[in-house]
């Protein structure tokens, strides 16, 4: 149990059957009436984000969570099978559970979040940044470079994302997962 003066981004807390972690939070204390905790929190089992109000000083029961590290494998029609990457033990989860399964490849590394209590999976992290071979894009025009011009390119997972036009088809790519954007060149091992 805990109250809400133990609200911290990051919590995780059983709210209307269901666990939400909590992604922000306020005490506000208005110059009428009682105290109250605004938060904006993140269902673990769906994605979905809802903003609350809370009384101060009200109880909640806080949910205990584990994060660990995983690497992905392979997908198939039962959905994405990733390895545990200390006891070898394999978990299938379906797309829902992941915000951007376009970007998986084989042997990246992500973060599974678990339910301590049950052992089952909540929810996927993505890391913040990859390295990615472009398959294809169109070739850049030259002498076209005035302005901070962008084309489409494939990645190899089958991703598109907006690169610049100097780009080419086989080029390694740093790719920010979370704002599927270009970043920089990658060098090549």
């Amino acid at each position: 149990m805990a109250s809400t003066a133990d609200f911290r981004n990051g919590l995780c807390i059983e709210f209307n059957n269901d666990l939400y972690s909590i992604i922000e939070f306020q005490h506000v204390k208005p110059g009428k009436g009682p105290a109250f905790v605004r938060t904006k929190m993140r269902n673990l089992k769906n994605g979905k984000i809802i903003d609350n109000t809370f009384n101060a000083g009200v109880k909640v029961n806080t949910a205990r969570v584990e994060t660990r590290p995983h690497q992905f494998l392979f997908k198939d029609d039962f959905g994405f099978t990733f390895m545990d990457l200390s006891t070898f033990e394999q978990v299938t989860l379906n797309d829902n559970m992941l915000s951007s399964p376009e970007f998986l490849k084989d042997g990246l590394e992500v973060s599974i979040v678990f339910h301590a209590e049950t052992e089952t999976p909540l929810s996927c992290e993505m890391p913040k940044n990859m390295i990615a071979e472009v398959v294809y894009t169109e070739p850049g025009i030259k002498g076209d470079t005035a302005t901070n011009a962008s084309k489409p390119a494939t990645i190899e997972t089958g991703a598109i994302v907006q690169v610049p036009l100097f780009i080419e088809t086989g080029e390694l790519i740093k790719v920010d997962i979370e704002g599927r954007c270009y970043m920089e060149r990658a060098k090549k091992a």
